[in-house]
């Protein structure tokens, strides 16, 4: 029996070596496609392994919706802050000065209502989106008013190009947008949230928004829609951002407590309310940035590849669209007007207003690219001329003098003037004045000259600590006092004088040397007293 039976595996086994002798190289082609999906099912599962285990793994995510939901309760803080960042960053788009609307953001705290609706949405929270939308909607509505009200009582209501660059939503904005919200998912559900990613976020949101108080304050309607296109696409990018990075990393609705069926349909709702208008935004986003390409290709195909594109505008607010553009060619072309115009209605399914400026350069390519360095270059110089004047007569205002007695070093990016006697106004009116004319131009050396007015007396503090003498410091007062006498002596070049108690003297005299003043004198000593008193010496 078991010799039968081995004799029939035998056979069997011999069939089949047959068979798959017989099959040959057919069997060996059959089966690797099989090892290769499986190689590849394999990668797969490790990544996802990975993915799981060492990074959604070692995720506290509890702590961070608690953390989270703790943060976009309205209180009087927030409130007060959003209030007066958009405030202050109205005040630096009318100034034009981006120091100030950095300074504005680093107080916006907008950042934690709109990642709190990306992560309400991602884990089905209804109350905590509710809570997140009412306080972005509070926060949003004071920062308005306030820049609506400054705006109102401003003189100045111009519309400068920091506005107005607020004012259309392109794909850069969108760009800004959706890697601020990519930072800043991270960096919360991380756990490393900061006062730079909370900047990243209020670099898209806050000066749009100031933008919208801007036009309500003026009755603008293009500038109020505009800004609040802008202000709401970067919103909801930020918000659907941060609720795929939340997804991503694996937050469910198990974490949140039983959603109704009336939540959920809530949830669901306001989803397809938010991307509605992120839609329609994008589809313009993508139409303009379309248009720009097809009028490069038009004006480049026209003259041909030795020609160069100078600059190109196009203004998508006005019908018919107007495109300004510039072209360096070697070759004057009589009817290009008429052609590229016809060829961009025809395009672009619009009309469109053609303003063609053509310059002749060289007859090669090289020639027109140096036309077009130097058409740059001017362009710059233009632009630090038109700085340099209107710092001139800014500088001019405050000191009380014409423009003609302002000294301007483009080259050093330097200016500075004489001032005259101004009635009422003390050494510390003038610095306050060169302040203020500098931080619209950071990057000028801004100088004031003050005439030379009393110096301020400077005063002392005692302070004992255990186990040591009293010692002399300079008070609160007297460390403003030596600032005030350190920057006057920097702009007159005059000696000091100081008086006062011989041990203060020999402190203030030391202080003024490491500052930088050399030519210090010592006028009437004393024994006694808490304070030195600072004059003006003569020039030997």
């Amino acid at each position: 029996m078991n010799e039968t039976a081995s004799n029939a595996s035998s056979a069997d086994n011999g069939s089949s070596a047959v068979t798959a002798a017989e099959a040959g190289p057919e069997a060996t082609a059959d089966t690797a496609p099989d090892a290769g999906r499986v190689a590849i099912s394999r990668v797969k599962f490790g990544l996802l392994r990975y993915w799981r285990q060492d990074v959604v793994g070692t995720v506290d995510q509890a702590a961070v919706i608690e953390k989270r939901r703790a943060e976009c309760a309205l209180s009087e803080r927030y409130l007060f802050m959003t209030a007066i960042s958009g405030g202050i960053a109205v005040l630096g788009l009318l100034l034009s000065s981006p120091a100030v609307v950095i300074g504005a953001m680093l107080l916006s705290p907008l950042m934690d209502p709109i990642m709190g609706l990306g992560f309400a949405l991602a884990i089905g929270d209804y109350r905590w989106l509710k809570q997140s939308a009412r306080s972005l909607a509070w926060g949003s509505a004071m920062a308005i008013l306030l820049c609506s009200l400054i705006v109102f009582f401003s003189p100045i209501q111009t519309i400068t190009p920091e506005i107005a660059a607020r004012t259309r939503p392109n794909l850069f904005d969108l760009l800004v947008a959706l890697f601020s919200a990519l930072a800043g998912a991270y960096a919360m559900i991380r756990g490393r949230e900061g006062t730079i990613v909370g900047v990243a976020i209020a670099t898209a949101l806050m000066p749009p928004l100031a933008v919208v108080g801007y036009g309500a304050a003026t009755l603008n309607w293009t500038v109020f829609s505009g800004a609040l296109l802008l202000y709401v696409t970067n919103l909801l990018t930020i918000a659907i951002t941060a609720w795929g990075m939340a997804r991503l990393y694996g937050f469910r609705t198990t974490l949140s407590e039983r959603n109704t069926l009336f939540q959920n349909l809530a949830v669901f709702s306001v989803v397809i309310a938010l991307a509605i208008p992120l839609f329609i935004s994008l589809q313009n986003i993508a139409w303009e940035t379309n248009a720009q390409r097809i009028v490069r290709n038009e004006l480049q195909d026209t003259f041909g590849s030795n020609a160069r594109i100078d600059q190109f505008d196009i203004d998508f607010s006005n019908r018919p669209l107007v495109v300004d553009a510039t072209i360096l060619t070697p070759r004057l072309k009589d009817d290009a007007d008429a052609e590229i115009s016809a060829a961009l209605e025809r395009r672009l399914d619009e009309d469109v207003e053609l303003l063609l400026t053509q310059f002749q350069v060289g007859t090669s390519s090289s020639a027109a690219e140096q036309a077009q360095l130097s058409a740059a270059r001017e362009r710059e110089e233009a632009n630090a001329r038109e700085q340099a004047d209107d710092l001139a007569k800014r500088l001019a205002l405050v000191a009380g003098v014409d423009e003609s007695q302002v000294t301007i070093d483009r080259g050093r990016k330097r200016a500075f003037v004489r001032a005259r006697v101004l009635e009422g106004a003390t050494l510390l009116t003038y610095k306050a004045l060169e302040a203020r004319i500098g931080a619209t131009d950071p990057d000028w050396i801004v100088e004031l000259l003050p005439p030379a007015g009393p110096l301020p007396v400077v005063g002392y503090d005692t302070i004992s600590e255990p186990g040591s003498e009293p010692a002399q410091v300079l008070s609160p007062g007297g460390i403003a006092a030596r600032d005030l006498t350190v920057w006057a002596a920097q702009r007159l070049g005059l000696p000091i004088v100081v008086s006062g108690p011989v041990a203060l003297v020999e402190d203030f005299e030391t202080q003024l040397k490491a500052a930088g003043i050399m030519d210090v004198r010592r006028g009437e000593v004393s024994r006694g007293g808490m304070q030195v008193t600072v004059s003006w010496g003569e020039v030997e």
